[in-house]
């Protein structure tokens, strides 16, 4: 049965998810109050990693913050005017660091994201931008042997559920990546991982797509969503009300102040990445190179070579701090000395971030005819499309392809 279908959000996830229902013939219109793909789909590291399963709270990481805290070129900062608010959810986000709970989330997160590839094929091809997916692998350097072995949990977590990586020694390293300084001792290429050469072209791309079939895009804030028992009922926005009948929350950031206003508040936060891109850096590399140390990503694109991270909490309105992005020049001048910086820009975007690393996916406990799909955190690009199907079938009454009750609303 074709339906009414509103989308809250013009995100990757959100223009997936709308392209996904338009594709099986349901009325779809998508709101937002910016155009398509320029929040944090705009500036992302780019990464599509099938293999990212290791959550980001991991047994340890207690006590290795107050290090990372302390360490100016480190990758995680907190405005003290925002820990108040933000302590529930370092408390539940250190909570899900116990081995036990690790392992339940890579085993909920691996089936969702091996479907990348596959999901974004219909989409990008119809939209005739295959050419921005690019399966080349990727690879991960350390500096030491030790350093590796602090991270053997996450590698260990992706190889028991069958992400192929390879270990490489420091002239392996050099073979795949000749710019990359001499540092690294320790390397491990991921071959069935790959990037997105233009994030925001992508979700462009397959906003225009979406509407040459008939959807719609509505630039509009917005403000409360009027629901009952029977369901939602109507958008209030900035210009006016907007009769809805079966809505998707794909809000990002924002999602948590929307389910809020129908009885359903989620731990959702605002972390914070940065990234700095060099539209002539005059070096090369042939795959996006990950540095785990400084918990970022170097991912080569069509404007150049972009670096990508840092975490920080300060909630969604506060200005963006360009000194978290300083600190990621630095690291891309440490691992690429011949970069040439004369023409380097710098972004701030927010991810949507849960505790667990795990997203929000499937129906409202408490509203019919409402679905969510937000929280991806880390991996909103690599997960938009497999969300997105995933809500498809949920709307047309299918059974979807995996388990989604690990990612449901009222999990916390």
């Amino acid at each position: 049965m074709n339906r009414k279908v509103t989308v809250i959000g013009a995100g990757i996830v959100g223009v997936a998810t709308a392209s996904y229902l338009r594709r099986d013939g349901h009325d779809v219109t998508i709101v937002d109050m910016g155009p398509p793909g320029e929040y944090c789909s705009f500036g992302n590291a780019g990464i599509l990693s099938p293999g990212s399963c290791a959550p980001q709270s991991m047994p340890g990481i207690f006590w290795k913050v107050p290090g990372y805290l302390a360490d100016p070129m480190g990758p995680l900062t907190v405005r003290w005017s925002h820990l108040p608010k933000a302590a529930p959810w370092l408390i539940r986000f250190i909570a899900s660091s116990q081995r036990a709970r690790v392992e339940q989330i890579a085993d909920a997160l691996r089936p969702l994201l091996k479907q990348t590839f596959d999901a974004y094929g219909p989409l990008v091809k119809h939209a005739g931008v295959t050419d921005l997916i690019r399966r080349t692998g990727y690879i991960a350097v350390y500096q030491s042997e030790e350093a590796y072995r602090g991270d053997a949990l996450a590698w260990k977590l992706r190889r028991d559920r069958g992400v192929v990586i390879e270990k490489l020694d420091a002239a392996a390293i050099q073979r795949m990546a000749p710019a990359l300084a001499k540092i690294y001792r320790v390397g491990l290429y991921l071959p069935e991982q790959g990037y997105v050469a233009n994030p925001e072209r992508l979700t462009k791309s397959l906003a225009a797509q979406f509407q040459k079939d008939g959807g719609r895009i509505l630039q509009r804030k917005v403000l409360d969503i009027e629901a009952g028992p029977q369901g939602a009922r109507a958008l209030v926005t900035d210009a006016g009300k907007l009769p809805i009948e079966t809505l998707v929350i794909c809000a990002g950031v924002h999602s948590g102040e929307l389910t809020a206003k129908i009885g359903e508040p989620v731990p959702i936060e605002a972390e914070r990445g940065y990234h700095v891109t060099y539209s002539d850096p005059r070096v090369e590399l042939p795959l996006p190179v990950m540095a785990p140390e400084g918990k970022l990503f170097v991912t080569p694109m069509e404007m150049g070579l972009r670096i990508a991270g840092q975490a920080e909490f300060a909630g969604i309105y506060a200005e963006p701090d360009y000194g978290r992005a300083d600190v990621l020049a630095k690291h891309m001048q440490r691992m690429l000395p011949d970069i040439s910086t004369a023409d380097a820009t710098k972004w701030m975007g927010r991810r949507p971030s849960m505790p667990d690393s795990m997203p929000v996916i499937g129906p409202s406990a408490k509203v019919p005819s409402v679905y969510y799909a937000f929280g991806h955190g880390h991996v909103g690009l690599c997960g938009g499309a497999p969300t997105a199907r995933i809500i498809a079938d949920l709307v047309a009454g299918r059974k979807p392809s995996i388990d989604v009750s690990p990612f449901r609303v009222n999990r916390f």
